[in-house]
């Protein structure tokens, strides 16, 4: 059963494109700072000593409505604190509202350039395949799915969309940009679904853990994004010279950073974060009820928008960029006729959009509309001016 789940672990492994896959008992073996990691001790036994009890404390003392209307014009990162905020709670955010000693103006700066030149294919990758995946990430989806959030998936769609725009934004890190701010209230929602989550029977009854959104968890969807991505631009031949890389990779380590995880087990190399990716991500990769309906639920919200592709044409680039087994899993329904065309022309795309082959595909205008238009997912809040308010829970979801 073991060699099974192995080579199970090596083919989606290379069909995700995370190759080197490891025994899946290895996991955390390697941190960033490349010790072992003793049992009890590794990022999968760490959770928020800063963040946990105080907002245990918020939950259990009727603070968070209060905090919720008080924090809704908190956005740019150079913002005052407002007023309303109970003093404990204001006291926590006046420490962790600031970047990291260790980062990088130089390389921060590059890797928003970055985002912007390559945002298209950034949208599509977190949309498709990151979105996706995180489906078929049990754990993920499981908390997901029983929390508040897990009603209305669409609110919590734009909410993560949120994340992924701010840490997107041209000037994200800068006083006038939103992504620290974002990123300190999403630590915060975390460290409420750790105190509510486990209250939720239904939780209780699928969970394989006592206390979630683990630093391990928060890693293991860092992979699902980060080195995903990183892994497609590569495989896809789409210019990403190393400085690019460097400043990407940056950009990530500073934003896991700020979600609470220690810098000692967050990667300090994208072939660091490779290793501990196929340790930790894709050996555990596998269906579940929770994570089939949500997957249902993400894709019908793509029908909000005019893609200019079917719906069969939408399951086929999903099983595209993650694998047909994930797709099995799912119950994505089989569109033979698309998935050659996306498998022969998505190729032929990228290299003509990306100015490496003269021959325009017959299909560019199509594959074009398609890709821009799951940006708009991600893009509609700039477009609108609006910001999707993260707020925190007071409770999970009922049934």
């Amino acid at each position: 059963m073991e060699n099974l789940s192995r080579r199970k672990a090596l083919t989606l492994g290379v069909a995700l494109g995370l190759v080197g896959v490891a025994n899946p008992g290895a996991a955390w073996a390697s941190t960033g700072s490349g010790t072992k990691t003793a049992a009890g001790t590794g990022p999968e036994w760490i959770w928020d000593d800063a963040a946990d009890p105080l907002m245990a404390s918020m939950l259990d003392g009727g603070h968070v409505p209060a905090i919720n209307t008080a924090w809704a014009s908190w956005v740019n990162n150079d913002d005052p604190l407002p007023g309303g905020l109970p003093a404990e709670f204001a006291a926590y955010l006046r420490q962790v509202n600031r970047l990291p000693s260790w980062a990088d103006q130089a390389k921060l700066t590059r890797a928003a350039d970055f985002n912007r030149r390559r945002d298209t294919y950034l949208f599509m990758l977190y949309g498709l395949g990151s979105g996706i995946m995180s489906t078929v990430i049990p754990r993920e989806a499981k908390s997901v799915y029983w929390s508040a959030g897990g009603a209305d998936m669409q609110d919590r769609a734009a909410k993560t969309f949120t994340f992924g725009y701010d840490l997107s934004e041209l000037g994200a890190f800068k006083p006038t940009g939103q992504f620290v701010v974002t990123a300190n209230k999403t630590r915060v929602v975390h460290a409420a679904v750790r105190h509510l989550l486990p209250q939720s029977p239904h939780w209780r009854a699928v969970a394989d853990e006592t206390v979630p959104i683990s630093a391990a968890d928060i890693l293991v969807t860092f992979h699902s994004l980060g080195t995903y991505v990183h892994r497609k631009l590569l495989d896809w031949r789409i210019p990403y010279p190393a400085a690019d890389q460097e400043a990407f990779l940056h950009s990530w380590q500073v934003a896991v950073h700020l979600l609470g995880v220690p810098r000692e087990h967050i990667p300090r190399t994208w072939a660091e974060a490779e290793r501990q990716s196929a340790q930790v991500l894709t050996p555990i990769l596998s269906p579940s009820t929770e994570g089939i309906r949500l997957a249902e639920e993400l894709l019908g919200l793509t029908a909000q928008i005019d893609l200019g592709v079917t719906r069969g044409f939408l399951n086929e680039f999903v099983r595209y960029v993650l694998s047909d087994e994930v797709g099995d899993w799912l119950g994505l329904k089989r569109d033979y006729a698309s998935a050659a065309l996306v498998r022969t022309a998505w190729p032929a795309y990228v290299l003509f959009r990306e100015g490496l082959s003269p021959v325009m595909p017959g299909t560019f205008y199509m594959f074009d509309q398609f890709v821009r238009a799951l940006a708009m997912l991600f893009l509609n809040k700039g477009s609108s001016g609006t910001t999707t308010p993260i707020t925190i829970p007071t409770g999970n979801r009922a049934a």
